[in-house]
């Protein structure tokens, strides 16, 4: 059938680039350490460690980095056979064909839209907690999404943010990942501020007992912590800017993963520690823990480094937002016009354009706690695809080739992921599925709506 037509091995790896390629290992590194250790460790440690885990929480972290190493293993094989932009969606298209590759697109746009949203509106929270502590208050009408109620229209920093971050993504990229990078310096500043004072407080008292919940807590925790980790795959959308991205696109996904999974496992012990695990149910557990052993300058130093560099977050949501955008619109299945290329920067300012517009719109108006199990939900259902699509690999292009990244044990490997992945969807709610189901529909709706006509490979073999 048609809407199974697919792109060749060979022909998807030659296809020509406008963009400038000067990345290298160290910048994807960094984008994906600026995509991953943000909210993991500032925001999700305390609620995770007080409701499902306390101190153990550190074997969670250990456990959702496996299910992550995983998926890595199975991007960063992908990635060096078929380095082509777009991520998952470029190597359905070889594998699955079109529709496939379609909906696995959406669903990367649908994570990466909710993460950028959220963020964004994390930020605003952030940032009205420190106007407020020097007596500045917004007008409540604009300090939170549409919620007549309680008496807020629209958030009026996490739009604004997001127009900045669109506004310098939207520059060479090079220039656009430099901010990124010195945020993330500053991001193991502040990391390492806080272990250098914190283990001084450590009492090894708050570590008994040390699975309060038992191992089924460890499990839990896992599934909440598990999307700590998301953000890796930020460094599959850079390969047609990448100098070597057969070699440096893996290096970057697995780099990125096990620097964050040592920097979780860490503070999340020192953090257990400081605190007992029953206290920690805060939004700001890392802030906290300063104030709870009375060093509030440090615990101020740490909030306005969590403020700065959940700006890397965003910068790289974002990046990679636009870059999944300007792939799917270059094949023909979104309009041509967001698959232009800005001349003077070379970057898919069109793409971004539209990605900042309608994140800005989603931070502004609408809660996104309301949707927070729908990016996680997503992102587990085109893993799945990805981990069956190695398999697939492997039998219509054979094993990789000498210098091509290599997945160990296939197709082991990749059944234990999809194993994984169901587990952890089985544990949402049914109103995180009934949203994904209408998601689903949408994506369908945009494909055969326009998709299917307007396709490049369509009209090549038509």
């Amino acid at each position: 059938m048609s809407m199974f037509r697919k792109k060749e091995l060979t022909a998807v790896s030659s296809e020509p680039s406008a963009m400038k390629k000067d990345l290298k290992t160290m910048d994807l590194i960094m984008l994906g350490i600026g995509a991953i250790v943000g909210t993991g460790i500032f925001v999700v440690t305390g609620v995770a460690a007080e409701q499902y885990a306390g101190p153990a929480l550190s074997l969670s972290f250990l456990v959702a980095a496996g299910a992550i190493v995983l998926a890595g293993l199975c991007y960063a094989e992908f990635a060096s056979r078929i380095p082509a932009i777009g991520g998952p969606y470029a190597y359905m298209y070889v594998v699955f064909g079109e529709l496939v590759a379609w909906m696995t697109g959406w669903l990367v746009i649908c994570e990466f839209f909710l993460a950028v949203s959220s963020v964004a509106s994390g930020w605003s929270g952030y940032v009205h907690g420190f106007l407020n502590s020097f007596g500045v208050d917004l007008p409540k009408a604009l300090s939170g999404a549409y919620n007549p109620a309680n008496g807020t229209y629209v958030d009026l920093i996490a739009m604004l943010v997001l127009l900045a971050v669109t506004f310098w993504v939207s520059l060479e990229a090079k220039t656009a990942l430099r901010l990124n990078n010195m945020m993330v310096f500053v991001k193991f500043g502040i990391i390492a501020l806080f272990l250098l004072v914190g283990i001084f407080y450590v009492k090894p008292d708050n570590w008994q007992p040390f699975m309060p919940f038992g191992f089924s807590g460890v499990v839990s925790g896992a599934a909440v912590v598990f999307f700590a980790f998301l953000g890796f795959d930020a460094v599959s959308m850079t390969a047609e800017e990448v100098k070597n991205p057969q070699k440096d696109i893996p290096k970057g996904i697995i780099g990125s993963i096990i620097i964050a999974t040592v920097l979780y496992v860490i503070v999340t012990l020192v953090l257990t520690g400081i605190v007992p695990f029953d206290a920690l149910g805060v939004k700001d557990p890392v802030a906290f823990a300063m104030r709870f052993v009375q060093r509030d300058g440090v615990a101020g130093v740490i909030s306005v480094g969590a403020i700065l560099t959940l700006l890397t977050v965003t910068i790289s949501m974002m990046y990679s937002l636009a870059r999944i955008i300007y792939a799917i619109s270059k094949d023909g299945l979104l309009p041509k016009f967001m698959s232009k290329i800005d001349e003077k920067n070379r970057t898919p300012k069109n793409a971004t354009y539209v990605a900042g517009i309608c994140t800005m719109i989603f931070a502004g108006l609408v809660p996104m706690e309301l949707l927070a199990e729908l990016t996680n939900i997503v992102t587990l259902m085109y893993l799945i695809v990805m981990a069956i699509g190695i398999i697939r690999l492997r039998k219509v292009a054979g094993d990789p080739k000498p210098g091509e990244f290599k997945i160990p044990f296939v197709p082991f490997v990749p059944i234990l992921l999809v194993i994984v992945s169901i587990a952890l969807m089985l544990q949402l709610q049914a109103a995180t599925w009934k949203a994904f189901v209408i998601a689903l529909v949408l994506g369908f709706a945009i494909y055969f709506g326009y998709g299917y006509k307007h396709s490049n490979e369509g009209k090549v073999k038509n």
